[in-house]
Order: structure tokens, then C-alpha cells, then sequence
């Protein structure tokens, strides 16, 4: 089950959430200030940061900002009783995927959890690689990684045909100047950027075996 993240500082909500969610099977991490949010976040794990705005020390607003600054793209719900259209545009500017005005309904906070949890569940991973189909964006132990449009697709066919064997014709079909040689050396790239376990199936092609 999904590992959340709660930052809420009044302490009668904070209990509520904190229950509620772990009533359903999340892993909740309650803190009441920003800078012990940083400090949670820095541990890594978390599946959704759930945040307030108006917490003490670091607020809402900077802790998601200086998480983005690190590349720290775990969705981010913000709970908040600042409700004017200001406030609610800059928390999605800032990267949160979605704003929730206190006061909510329990069941309504849940349904948008699940919502927010399913998208992200659609990423393909295996071993420290996280594959985004929806934005062919990659990371590697949370960090985005940069690959070459080549060693993209590479990738996401690999991953799409894990534990299978890709064949050469559909491989090269990825590559700018088809050839062996050019094939080798991409998949060499490959491997070395993201450390997975691709082996040459020889005369065949290559496989990526089961994460």
C-alpha cells in the first residue's frame, strides 16, 4: 500500500487524516512543520506528499518548491482553508497535482488520493529505473535521467518487452542509422546510463531480464 506524507500542524485534523488514511491501508508519515517535512522527504519512499499551507518554519508553498528544485516529482496534494484563486493557482504552478479546500468530506479527501495514487501507478518500474509513458520521462533513484531520443525508445521498449526477447529488426527500428554496429553501441549507452541487466541474445537480439 502507498506511503503518505502528511503535513498538517493543527492537531485535531492531523489525528483525523493520519487515522482515516491508515484506516484504509496507508503508510502515514504525520508532521507538523515544514522543516521536519524536508527532513521526512530527504528519506524517500513517500508515494504523495499531502500539505498544508499555513504550517510553522518552512511553509506549504516553499517545501514544494525546494522539492521540485531537487527533482522531486512525488505528486503533492495540497489541504488548505486558503480557498481564493490566487492561492489555488500558485500551489498548481508551484507542481502540486491537486487542491483540496478545508473543510472536506473524509470520503472526498479519499477519492482524490486514490485518483492522484492510480495515475502514478501507470509508471513502468524496474530495479531504480521509473518509466512515465504518459511524458516518456525517466528517473533513476527518484533523479530524472537524461537519455538521448534513441536510448529513450530503446528503453521503453525494453521495458514494455521485459523478461522477452527484443528482436534486431525492432530494435533497430529505434535508431537513426540502422545498423549492428550502431545497435551495439546504443545498447552499450544504455545499460551504462541505467544500469540494467540487458544481455545479447546472440543472433537474435536482446532481452531485458525480469526486474
Amino acid at each position: 500500500m502507498a506511503k503518505i506524507l502528511l503535513l498538517e500542524d493543527d492537531i485535531d485534523l492531523g489525528e483525523t487524516i493520519a487515522e482515516l488514511l491508515e484506516s484504509v491501508g496507508y503508510e502515514v508519515v504525520w508532521v507538523k512543520n515544514g522543516d521536519e517535512a524536508a527532513e521526512e522527504s530527504y528519506n524517500g519512499g513517500f508515494d504523495l506528499y499531502l500539505l498544508d499551507i499555513n504550517v510553522p518554519q518552512m511553509d506549504g508553498f516553499e517545501l514544494l518548491e525546494s522539492l521540485r528544485r531537487a527533482e522531486d516529482e512525488t505528486p503533492a496534494i495540497y489541504i488548505s482553508a486558503m480557498t481564493d484563486i490566487k492561492t489555488v493557482a500558485k500551489g498548481f504552478d508551484l507542481g502540486a497535482e491537486d487542491f483540496i479546500k478545508k473543510p472536506f468530506e473524509a470520503q472526498e479527501l479519499l477519492i482524490r488520493i486514490k485518483a492522484r495514487l492510480a495515475k502514478k501507478d501507470r509508471k513502468i518500474r524496474c530495479g531504480a529505473i521509473e518509466y512515465d509513458p504518459a511524458t516518456k520521462t525517466v528517473r533513476k533513484e527518484g533523479k530524472i535521467l537524461s537519455l538521448g531520443e534513441v536510448q529513450s525508445a530503446l528503453l521503453a521498449l525494453f521495458l514494455q518487452r521485459r523478461g522477452q526477447i527484443v528482436d534486431k529488426e525492432a530494435l533497430m527500428a529505434c535508431l537513426e542509422h540502422p545498423s549492428s554496429s550502431a545497435l551495439r553501441v546504443a545498447v552499450s549507452a544504455l545499460k551504462e546510463k541505467t544500469g540494467l541487466a540487458i544481455k545479447n541474445v546472440r543472433g537474435v537480439g536482446y532481452a531485458l531480464e525480469s526486474c
